[in-house]
């Protein structure tokens, strides 16, 4: 058993912005931050695009960021939450950049401000085209040197501890479930272990690995939101998946695909299909500055009226010693594939990469789970609504990872007293009558069908047909995945499946809730919104 103060899953920019203040507020008490890969295999590090801010005071305005955030939301955003980023936020990018974030500047010395889809102003400030990898890179230098953080490398978090473990019926309406830390598999050694602890925050990214091809690593598979969900805790809004209109197109691959960043549309960037025709302008009058939601639907239309598996992202007239020093790891992978882009068009499709719902949260990262918080991608916080306007995650991040640090230290007395002497109370992890697996493909077919599945049925355009085949197969591998969890060793592999079972589950039944269009949510049987705009509560 491992016993700490304060624990952290997920060592992105949220969990590492939040693990760093509470251990500096708490200088001698212990922070321990787990994670299943390597520290910084993160959403947060492959964030390419930059962090949005208002800087430019004179043409810009925290009502301007407010208002373009509230309208790619499309009538979903929490007006009060958006006005908490927009205006925390700036501080919040001062301390990264004091912890040693490195951001561009021009010849004069000043931020090089970026503009992207659904941004009325140029305010994004960017690293290259690597400004999460910059971001997460001063994070980890910062927390390591922090005495009273302990990081844990390659440990699996399987479920939360609630009281149902301890012998206690928890039920949906259960108003008073308690987190008192996690079961974890220790991958060094193949042990389950126990970790309690007074407060656990949730940070553990996305789940874009649900799908065939996502711009997400492969860790990306929503563990967070299906561990919370099995806790009984409220979820909210997962049918808004949102798919970046421009990853690169390469024949034959699955996975994570590499992303074509939106700000090569905010620079010049022209989408044209296979025809060479610049199509934007057919769909919106923001043409390829439109808002992603728009601009991967549109998309998805020319390659089904062309019958291609692509479109094209026109770069050939952009300045190419800004492209190179703006872009450099866009030009330098498309070289690897043999496009020139300053004489090649670059192949685009769109591709799984954000999740605009997941556990919900209020203004200080609660969930309804006392003791535990979330942030960062596996949040729902009211920012996104139903679209998430580019370059405002990682913003959310960092604010929310602050807010939960701030709330956690006006509240540490009713927290502790809650979570007192439960660590004897909570049993070890029963293993009793598994058995190692005789068949791996069991799990990487139930994979393969998975991601196809969603892919098919449950991508950017949506039907009630579609949906509800969705809903039985995914019953089906519930079922053969859940038999196997009970029987078998558990592994990565199997609770990643049963972790993404679980996710698409609340995709699907999220999206068959929703009897209308809007946003990332587009089903061709409800193609007009309904008046009043709800949010789908799981």
């Amino acid at each position: 058993m491992i016993q700490t103060d304060f624990l952290v899953v997920g060592s992105g920019i949220a969990g590492l912005t939040y693990a760093l203040k509470i251990a500096k507020q708490f200088p001698q008490q212990q922070v321990l931050v787990i994670t299943k890969a390597a520290p910084d295999e993160t959403n947060t590090k492959y964030a390419q695009g930059g962090i949005a801010g208002v800087w430019d005071t004179v043409n810009d305005s925290f009502e301007k960021h407010i208002e373009d955030t509230i309208i790619a939301g499309d009538g979903l955003c929490n007006r009060q939450v958006v006005e908490i980023v927009v205006k925390e936020g700036v501080e919040r990018i001062k301390e990264i950049i004091e912890w040693g974030a490195q951001f561009d500047k021009d010849a004069a010395g000043t931020y090089s401000l970026g503009k992207e889809g659904g941004h009325s102003q140029h305010r994004i400030l960017h690293h290259k085209d690597v400004t999460g990898k910059e971001m997460e890179r001063a994070l980890l230098q910062t927390v390591q040197a922090q005495k009273n953080i302990t990081l844990i490398n390659h440990c699996f978090v399987i479920e939360l501890i609630t009281q149902h473990h301890m012998g206690y019926l928890v039920t949906k309406s259960t108003p008073d479930v308690t987190c008192y830390g996690v079961y974890a598999l220790n991958l060094q050694n193949n042990q389950i272990e126990k970790i309690t602890a007074t407060v656990t925050l949730l940070a553990t990214g996305g789940n874009g690995q649900i799908y065939r091809t996502t711009t997400n690593p492969a860790i990306a598979t929503g563990d967070g939101v299906a561990m919370f969900h099995r806790a009984k805790g409220r979820v909210e809004n997962m049918e808004f998946i949102q798919f970046h209109p421009t990853a690169l197109y390469e024949p034959g691959l699955g996975g994570q695909a590499f992303l074509i960043t939106e700000a090569v549309r905010g620079d010049g960037g022209i989408l044209r299909n296979k025809n060479g025709e610049a199509f934007m302008e057919r769909y919106d009058a923001r043409k390829d500055l439109a808002p992603r939601d728009i601009v991967a639907r549109a998309i998805d239309s020319e390659m089904k009226i062309t019958g291609t598996e692509h479109v094209y992202l026109d770069c050939r007239h952009m300045d190419k010693e800004k492209f190179i020093h703006h872009f450099p790891n866009i030009y330098e992978k498309c070289l690897s594939i043999g496009v020139d882009v300053t004489k090649h068009l670059i192949p685009v499709a769109p591709a799984a990469h954000y999740s605009c719902g997941g556990i919900k949260t209020d203004e200080h990262g609660r969930t309804s789970i006392k003791n535990l918080y979330a942030a960062g991608e596996c949040a729902s916080t009211g920012l996104h609504g139903a679209n998430r306007l580019a370059s405002n995650s990682l913003l959310e991040a960092m604010v929310f990872g602050h807010r939960s640090f701030i709330d956690v230290t006006n509240n540490i007395n009713i927290l502790s007293a809650t979570t007192k002497d439960s660590a004897t109370a909570i049993p070890e992890w029963n293993a009793a009558g598994t058995t190692a697996p005789k068949e791996m493909i069991l799990l990487t077919q139930s994979l393969k069908e998975l991601q196809l599945l969603m892919s098919d049925y449950v991508g950017i355009v949506r039907t009630n047909v579609r949906l509800a085949r969705a809903m039985k197969r995914l019953d089906l591998l519930w079922q053969e995945t859940e038999a196997l969890y009970k029987s078998t060793i558990l592994s990565p592999q199997l609770c990643q499946l049963r972790n993404m079972i679980t996710v698409a589950y609340l995709v699907v039944k999220c999206a068959q809730f929703r009897h209308e269009s809007r946003g990332l949510h587009f089903n061709t049987d409800y193609p007009q919104q309904n008046k009043v705009p709800q949010n789908i509560i799981w």
